[in-house]
Formats: C-alpha cells, sequence, structure tokens
C-alpha cells in the first residue's frame, strides 16, 4: 500500500480536497482490491471509527470519478472496487466462492479484442471476465470427489 503522503499527493493530483474518510477509503481498496463497499466500510471504519456508509459511497464515487479507482461489476456478484487503473486488464472469478483475480490483457494492443463489428463505435475497452474454478475451490471439488 502506498504511504498516507502517496494517498494525500494522488488525491491533491486528482483534483480532490485531502479528507481522512478520502484517504482511509483510497487506502482500503489499495491494500483490498476487488473489494465491495462493505468490506470497505468495515476497514475503514476500524481506522476513523464511526463513519456513515453514505460517507463511504460518496467517496468511492468521487474516487472513480478522478480515477484514482477503477469501479468493476462482476456476473453475479455486487460492484468492487480496485486501485488498479490506467490500463485495460480484465478479471477471473471462481464460480464456487467468488474470488476475483487481476488477468492482464488478452491480446494485443488495448482494447485486447477486436470485435467482428464494432457498430461503428470508437472502442477504447474491452471488459473481460474469465470464469473457472480458484485454485483451493478446484482443489476441494476433486478431494470432495476422491472420498
Amino acid at each position: 500500500m502506498p504511504a498516507v503522503t502517496e494517498l494525500e499527493r494522488m488525491l491533491r493530483g486528482a483534483f480532490l480536497r485531502v479528507t481522512r474518510p478520502r484517504v482511509a477509503v483510497l487506502a482500503a481498496v489499495h491494500d483490498h482490491p476487488h473489494a465491495d463497499t462493505q468490506s470497505i466500510l468495515g476497514v475503514v471504519r476500524q481506522v476513523l471509527g464511526e463513519v456513515s456508509q453514505q460517507t463511504v459511497y460518496d467517496v468511492l464515487h468521487a474516487l472513480t470519478d478522478a480515477g484514482l479507482v477503477r469501479r468493476i461489476h462482476p456476473p453475479d456478484s455486487v460492484a468492487r472496487y480496485e486501485s488498479r487503473v490506467g490500463d485495460n486488464h480484465h478479471h477471473v472469478v471462481c464460480r464456487a466462492c467468488g474470488a476475483i483475480a487481476d488477468v492482464d490483457c488478452a491480446a494485443g494492443t488495448a482494447p485486447c479484442l477486436t470485435p467482428a463489428d464494432d457498430h461503428g463505435f470508437a472502442i477504447d475497452e474491452a471488459d473481460v471476465v474469465y470464469r473457472g474454478l480458484c485454485p483451493d475451490c478446484s482443489t476441494e471439488r476433486v478431494t470432495t470427489r476422491v472420498r
């Protein structure tokens, strides 16, 4: 995780006022990639004490709008937040436990995939979600079958 001074520099660089909730939320997103809002709220409350859910929602919205965090919404999941921004990476999601991991661009340059018909759109990003079983769930499933 970046130091508090680095988080403050990032906020100033995005023309956002530096506040304790903004620093705490940004730190939580850096420390817990792909966390949902409730998880981020829990982490922020551990740091700051009482903070409203609305404050965390507002901060996440401001950080997303400023490009400091990325909001992803994997299928069959709540929205999640990550600090890896500025590239066109994708995600792999475990069908069993819901674990999420980053996957670098599939091939070539952004947007990684060339559609058969772009319908006249100037495409600059592709959002690919791979699905499968994470190593823990794969092992558990094999172990369960063997018994």
